[in-house]
């Protein structure tokens, strides 16, 4: 059925708090155990009904954004996951009709903070409102499975575990109120080369494991337990490749930052500044410490603030 409106829906970054991950599978994927953490930086994906004139792909795509650098690694055509989450769903429900899709870039591309997969949440969400689908929630999470392993998620934010590929999610107790300050990096990072590095440096890597210090630290809202226990072992494999992130990272923890990691694959790297009911003016001049350390480095394209969690891919 077609329907001539227009929907805009708004998805969050996420970040790693813990990114575990295990030998290669059979099939080609890592098991992992991946904690998410959605950050209030959004992507906007509005959705509507295509003109009668253009040509009757079932989708055309357009994008804006505050970073050319960034922009001009989106994919305008089928290859963007934004697109095959629309074309998924018209082909499993047969209601789809041509749309134009836009997309309002805020998180970083090839940033390691999941912003294709989000986009991809946010196009499932709008054109299943657009076409009168009406498909349940769990299959909207199974649809955005067979999509990616960070699809998901999208859908869900918050805080959440994902096991598996990192698909299979359970919600986190996670009461507190983070605040991070992001490094943005000029360069992109291929999350294909990161596990190919990541498979060389550590062949015998073993079974990922959640780790419980880092649960507790959620569990009772305490920022700098948090902080001691974020981790990712993808960090040495995307700084093999790009070396200088090294730099980026030893000057926001030597400003003062609780915790400091590349986030998922990179190359952005994230700073937790505080929260769990510290004194917001403690919050505020370390986050200002580190913005100032991070810019004098000249390595960062961009440095900006956020807060954690927040909800996953909500219509706007």
């Amino acid at each position: 059925m077609t329907v001539d409106t227009t929907v805009t829906v708004r998805v969050p970054a996420k970040v790693n708090l813990q990114l575990a991950v295990g030998p290669r599978r059979e099939d080609g994927f890592h098991a992992l155990v991946n904690v998410f953490h959605a950050v209030s930086l959004f992507d906007e994906v509005t959705v509507k009904a295509a003109s009668p004139r253009r040509p009757r792909a079932l989708t055309a795509l357009t994008a804006t954004g505050q970073s050319e650098s960034h922009l001009a690694r989106v994919p305008l055509d089928e290859r963007n996951l934004a697109a095959r989450a629309a074309i998924l769903l018209a082909e499993e429900t047969g209601a789809g009709h041509p749309v134009d899709l836009h997309l309002d870039k805020r998180i970083p591309v090839a940033g390691g903070m999941a912003g294709g997969s989000a986009d991809a949440a946010a196009a499932l969400v709008a054109c299943d409102l657009l076409w009168g689908c009406g498909i349940s929630r769990e299959s909207l999470l199974g649809l955005a499975a067979r999509l990616g392993s960070d699809v998901a998620f999208g859908l869900v934010g918050a805080t959440a575990v994902g096991t598996g590929r990192g698909e299979l999610l359970e919600p986190m107790t996670s009461p507190g109120r983070y605040r991070w300050v992001f490094a943005l990096s000029p360069r992109g990072l291929s999350t294909a080369d990161v596990f190919g590095e990541y498979d060389r440096l550590r062949p015998d890597a073993p079974e990922p494991r959640l780790d419980s210090g880092l649960e507790k630290a959620l569990a009772e809202g305490d920022a700098v337990a948090l902080g001691a226990s974020l981790s990712n072992d993808l960090q040495p494999a995307a700084l093999s490749l790009l070396p200088e992130l090294g730099r980026t990272l030893d000057a926001g923890r030597s400003a003062g930052a609780l915790g400091a990691q590349v986030s998922g694959s990179g190359p952005t790297c994230a700073f937790l500044v505080g929260g769990g009911g510290e004194d917001p003016a403690v919050v505020g001049e370390r986050e200002a410490a580190v913005v100032a350390a991070l810019r004098a480095t000249g390595l960062c394209e961009q440095v900006i603030g956020a807060d954690g969690d927040v909800p996953g891919a909500t219509v706007v």
